[in-house]
């Protein structure tokens, strides 16, 4: 990369990484009718086709630079219409090292910036050299946590930290077998054997009705193994790293105090194991202009599946103050929802609230309440002969939001008026 008034280019492979899936099927599909000597018309037509996306994307490559301008990184790209582009870093919510296949094979990697904000604006620098991403991810934390530009500096490699949590890779195949998705491809895929057994003649019938549901679960599933592969949560002087993936590789650092919510997760075959599953919620994850499908989740697993007492070790790193007794639901809400009634509950502590809610998948949601952003009491037709209220508690995120399920009124809006007084309080050294 050359280097002009501190301003940078990105890796001169760039065009061919992002190109991804085309790059390889180019390859596949032309390189065999070179080497046969073929020169038929319609191969020409690929070949113009090829040359005019190859130009375009090194235009894109020409024309885009960037640069850290004092506590901000700038990013200029665009040919007919310019951009220039500021994100300040003390918006900063996380940092994610991004390694598809692709870029792995050119020794090339992804910084990706999550910004806070309505939009969930991103930062990618997309492709930079990969010894390069890791001292530019810590100079960029450094920044974000105050560090003068100058004294910020040229970063150093990050210290290993300490690992919290790994995740085995039998333990996880074994979770993916008996979750929803799992069960659900394992059902379709019975089902179609069996039919294909018990009805020779619509063989083909059965396999053409049900092999997209068979494809399209199956997708779920190796998405979900390819981005929880080998997990591990680290504990590092800027935040928690957490690192993991099979083909594509991610290593995302969470910084202190940027998360919205945290929650676990236990499916009913999963309690009877012993585990559970930790997501949090970070403000402005959603997805960005040429991200692919699996960077639009709001949510981040830092415990795809482990014990509670894994699962209770990171929750006294992320939440140290959090609640550890939750009050139940008033008998009268058995009317109300019969299924639940038994698992509905919440708690709070001076910076900390915590429900509970579901049967069969089992949710209990952490929000700090420095992270509230309003408060709601709803009181639905079924509840109000009851003398029930719900409080909702939102955040900043997109996906965790803790409500207070089927309270008595009189609990309801006492617990609403020092939630406001808590959230307000919490909110002020913050």
């Amino acid at each position: 990369m050359t280097e002009t008034d501190g301003w940078r280019r990105l890796h001169p492979l760039t065009p061919v990484v992002r190109g991804g899936r085309l790059t390889i099927a180019l390859c596949v599909v032309l390189f065999p009718e070179l080497l046969a000597g073929r020169r038929s018309r319609p191969i020409l037509i690929e070949l113009a086709v090829v040359a005019v996306l190859a130009g375009l994307g090194f235009v894109n490559w020409l024309v885009t630079r960037w640069r850290i301008d004092g506590d901000d990184l700038r990013i200029e790209t665009g040919v007919l219409r310019r951009r220039s582009l500021r994100f300040p870093l003390t918006q900063l919510q996380a940092i994610d090292i991004v390694r598809p296949g692709l870029a792995r094979l050119f020794r090339v990697a992804e910084l990706r910036l999550r910004m806070g904000g309505a939009t969930g604006s991103h930062a990618r620098l997309a492709y930079l050299d990969e010894r390069e991403v890791e001292p530019l991810r810590a100079r960029l934390l450094a920044l974000a946590s105050g560090a003068k530009h100058d004294e910020a500096g040229p970063a150093v490699q990050a210290p290993a930290g300490r690992v919290l949590a790994t995740v085995p890779t039998g333990r996880l195949v074994a979770s993916i077998l008996i979750s929803d998705a799992g069960v659900v491809f394992e059902a379709v895929l019975a089902g179609l054997v069996v039919g294909a057994v018990l009805a020779p003649s619509a063989v083909s019938g059965i396999l053409g009705g049900g092999a997209a549901w068979v494809i399209t679960v199956a997708q779920l599933v190796w998405r979900r193994f390819n981005q929880e592969y080998r997990l591990t949560v680290v504990d590092v002087p800027d935040g928690l790293l957490v690192r993991g993936g099979l083909v594509a590789l991610n290593a995302e650092t969470i910084r202190p105090g940027r998360v919205q919510a945290v929650r676990m997760v236990e499916p009913f075959l999963w309690r009877r194991l012993g585990w559970c599953r930790l997501e949090v919620d970070v403000a402005g994850r959603q997805r960005a202009e040429g991200e692919g499908r699996s960077d639009r989740r709001s949510l981040r697993a830092i415990l795809p599946v482990g014990s509670r007492a894994t699962a209770d070790e990171l929750l006294d790193h992320l939440l140290p103050d959090r609640p550890r007794a939750l009050s139940p639901a008033p008998r009268r809400a058995l009317w109300k929802s019969p299924l639940r009634y038994r698992m509905l509950g919440w708690g709070r502590t001076d910076t900390v609230v915590m429900t509970r809610s579901g049967r069969l998948r089992r949710a209990t949601n952490w929000v700090p309440l420095e992270k509230v952003q309003s408060l709601r009491r709803v009181q639905g037709p079924v509840q109000r002969p009851l003398r029930l209220a719900s409080i909702y508690v939102d955040t900043a995120g997109k996906t965790v939001h803790a409500a207070l399920r089927d309270r008595d009124v009189t609990e309801a809006d006492g617990a609403l008026e020092d939630l406001v007084a808590l959230a307000r309080t919490a909110r002020a050294p913050a």
